[in-house]
């Protein structure tokens, strides 16, 4: 029997102003971020998405029990605006976690890149602390296993996850380092790295179907029905499917009119037909398969999910994100230096790695994903408020 494991990364980051230029305000919060934006997203975001697949989830476990199983990974950033602006959403999210049918992941509460930060990774670790005692104190568990700001991922990092108490890490099935292998396994990384965590790897290809490719009329594929999805997770062999796609993929990136919902909805039904399929989650899946192989990922071989080449360049790929991104990292010290809890704050929202994602220059479909998320008009227009926003904060800090 092949566990299913659906996963969603639930996400939105704090927006910059995209015309920022110092206006004396002494609320630092306001004074960077685009809030009535970020609000007013967030609200059209929970309406068309968050909202209304929560329902269907929380309908289909009361219909199916223990039968389905659904995990999320909710950034720090996005529990912060629900705080701020919506909290009818923890409510929500606590709801589902009443029902001891969902399981919560572990990830970098400010949606980072500080697991790449220096060698220690001490900011790393204090920030993958803070979004474990933020899920304990929401959702009643500490979570056992993680999933790493977009999936990167490579020895090190699991390293120092595994020193933190983890059980098991997602990263993407990329063939670069699978090769021949399958993602439908679990594996683990050289025993000189780490000798009892697990990894999880995302089958990106089922995964991106739905979060991609669901709507696109160009694909030989569509229409994509439950039905016809379940055959062919059915047909594939392996202990474990990891479907993890964006939760935002329901109504939001693919439209209510696409037949999202209904998928959704239908999904489950259609997978419990096969008498070879089981939905699970993370935690269980890793106690309950071994490990089939060693992956080797060294640091300069990185992994994560975005983009065509599945490395960091989506963040680091061009001078401008490189610049912005040491610049970001060395207020660390004065910062800290500091001991101000607000002044922290500040700077970790400013780690949040979407403002690098916004300034990235690539061409072709790439290209096109960036531009539609960013609020800037060009990466240039990012690039500069994002400078003008580190060097007002200095300025404060000293």
């Amino acid at each position: 029997m092949t566990d299913i494991n659906l996963c969603f990364e639930v996400h939105q980051p704090l927006r910059l102003k995209p015309y920022y230029e110092p206006d004396g305000g002494k609320d630092l919060l306001e004074r960077y971020f685009d809030m009535e934006k970020n609000k007013k997203i967030l609200r059209r975001v929970i309406d068309k998405c968050y909202m209304p697949a929560n329902n269907i989830i929380l309908k289909l476990i009361d219909d199916l029990g223990k039968k389905f199983k659904v995990s999320f990974s909710i950034t720090g950033v996005l529990l912060d605006q629900f705080e701020m602006f919506a909290p009818e959403m923890i409510d929500s999210f606590q709801q589902l976690a009443s029902t001891r049918s969902v399981e919560f992941l572990c990830q970098t509460y400010y949606h980072s890149l500080a697991s790449l930060y220096g060698t220690d990774r001490s900011e790393f670790v204090e920030q993958v602390e803070m979004h474990r005692e933020k899920m304990k104190d929401l959702f009643g568990k500490r979570p056992k296993v993680f999933e790493n700001t977009e999936f990167i991922y490579n020895n090190m990092i699991a390293k120092t996850v595994e020193g933190l108490g983890f059980k098991g890490i997602f990263t993407e099935g990329i063939e670069r380092v699978l090769g021949w292998r399958s993602p439908n396994y679990l594996y683990k990384p050289p025993e000189h790295v780490a000798k009892k965590i697990k990894v999880l790897v995302r089958n990106y290809r089922l995964s991106d179907d739905i979060g991609y490719r669901f709507s696109a009329r160009w694909w030989d594929q569509w229409p994509l029905t439950a039905d016809k999805y379940a055959t062919w997770l059915a047909a594939t062999p392996g202990d474990v499917i990891n479907i993890f796609i964006d939760y935002e993929t329901f109504g939001e990136h693919q439209w209510p009119e696409t037949g999202i919902f209904w998928f959704l909805g239908s999904l489950p039904y259609e997978v419990l037909k096969w008498k070879n399929l089981k939905f699970s989650t993370p935690s269980r899946t890793i106690l309950k398969y071994p490990a089939r192989d060693v992956i080797d990922v060294f640091e300069f071989n990185t992994i994560s999910w975005a983009d065509i080449e599945r490395d960091v360049s989506a963040w680091l790929g061009n001078e401008m994100q490189r610049f912005a991104y040491e610049e970001i990292k060395k207020i660390e010290k004065l910062v800290k230096k500091r001991g101000d809890p607000k002044l922290l704050r500040i700077w970790r929202y400013l780690q949040n790695s979407d403002h690098l994602y916004y300034i990235c220059t690539k061409w072709w479909a790439d290209g096109d994903v960036h531009k539609y998320f960013s609020p800037f008009d060009t990466p240039e227009q990012g690039f500069l408020t994002i400078l003008k926003v580190l060097s007002d904060f200095k300025e404060k800090l000293l």
